[in-house]
């Protein structure tokens, strides 16, 4: 296979320097060239047509929402953001996320040198898993890059719309990773303010584990936060776990709480899907319903298997709608999907599964895709 031909686009000579040593010293990839700023990036990317880009998030003449907003528009390639370790980045870089980048590196607040070679790995693993994912064109809806200024996703939790949902008995747990961000929000904007409370691993980096909750708040009917030790699991409320710990459901007498773990790395990833997912299978059985969607790798594929064991209902994504169908496909091909849907699809027939309905009439929705 051809090595993987990425751009660097950072303002810092020593970033670009060390980027170009870490990315190049893997044989799979090709660092075509640097840019130190949108302007110069937008001439190399025409004469070289790189199949990845990274991009810095503040950069002199052209900020990196706006470079990223033009390129998703007109000429969409996959792109890794290269964010640093502040409230204002991860904001910045959850704004990416929702312009279309692909994944996001941390960059160290101090010795960016050094820094910089202990992310070695995670920046050759992100860069070819931006390789393989599914990059659309930016609509016109979603230009504003800043979800708070689209009118379409005004909330309210006065007041219920639909269904009811008044148990404590259910919980939804739901897991992602590559594409993920965007794709918990379709589903939670969906939601009900009094649906069955939500339990979220997302792979995600610590700096911005909390900056997602906030902005998956302002954003649903549902009352979200970042997930706390012993913190009990309500109906209306959606729980996401922080970028440093597992997240995991257990019982205290008749409740349901959070509880976080620092312990090691499951699928290489901290916080696990399926560290969250057996826990669910374990402690709520069949009164779960358990979701996978878009993510690179199989991490949660087990877990949702032993949730379909245990009694619980299984969706996962489709690959059409994915942004990269690892863990989704991973999932299915175990068979631990009761269904395969698109992702608009996804919300309405979790309700449905929660109303006690959807279990008759199990089928595997676009499996033949």
């Amino acid at each position: 296979m051809s090595p993987i031909r990425v751009l660097i686009i950072d303002d810092s000579a020593l970033v670009r320097k060390m980027l170009t040593e870490i990315l190049g010293s893997d044989p799979g990839i090709e660092v075509l060239g640097t840019a130190p700023d949108p302007y110069i990036a937008r001439q190399k990317i025409k004469q070289h047509n790189p199949d990845v880009v990274t991009l810095d998030v503040e950069m002199p003449r052209m900020d990196g929402l706006t470079f990223l907003r033009n390129l998703m528009r007109l000429r969409p390639m996959p792109v890794v953001m290269v964010s640093s370790l502040t409230e204002k980045g991860a904001e910045i870089t959850l704004n990416a996320l929702e312009l279309g980048a692909v994944e996001v590196v941390t960059k160290p607040k101090v010795d960016v040198k050094e820094g910089l070679k202990d992310y070695s790995d995670e920046l050759i693993t992100k860069v070819k898993i931006a390789a393989r994912a599914k990059v659309r064109l930016l609509t016109n809806s979603k230009q504003s890059g800043n979800i708070l200024n689209d009118p379409s996703h005004s909330v309210t939790r006065l007041s219920s719309t639909g269904s009811h949902f008044r148990t404590t008995d259910q919980i939804i747990a739901i897991g992602a990773s590559t594409g993920g961000t965007e794709a918990i929000k379709e589903v939670l904007t969906r939601m009900p303010p009094d649906a069955p409370g939500i339990v979220i691993t997302q792979h995600i980096p610590e700096a911005f584990s909390a900056s997602f909750a906030k902005r998956m708040d302002t954003i649903s009917a549902m009352t979200v936060s970042e997930a706390s030790n012993g913190l009990q699991i309500l109906p209306g409320h959606v729980y996401i776990a922080p970028g440093h710990s597992h997240l995991s459901v257990d019982r205290d007498g008749a409740r349901y709480v959070c509880r976080l773990d620092t312990g090691s790395p499951v699928n290489r990833h901290r916080p696990s899907v399926d560290v969250l997912f057996r826990s669910v299978a374990e402690r709520v059985g069949p009164n779960a319903i358990g979701a996978v969607l878009t993510g690179m790798g199989a991490d949660g594929a087990r877990g949702l298997l032993e949730m379909k064991q245990a009694g619980a209902s299984t969706v996962v994504q489709d690959e059409a709608t994915s942004v990269v169908w690892g863990m989704p496909g991973e999932a299915a091909k175990l068979g631990a999907a009761d269904f395969v849907m698109p992702l608009n699809s996804i919300a309405a027939k979790i309700l449905d599964l929660a109303g006690g309905s959807g279990r008759l009439k199990k089928q595997v929705v676009g499996a033949d895709k």
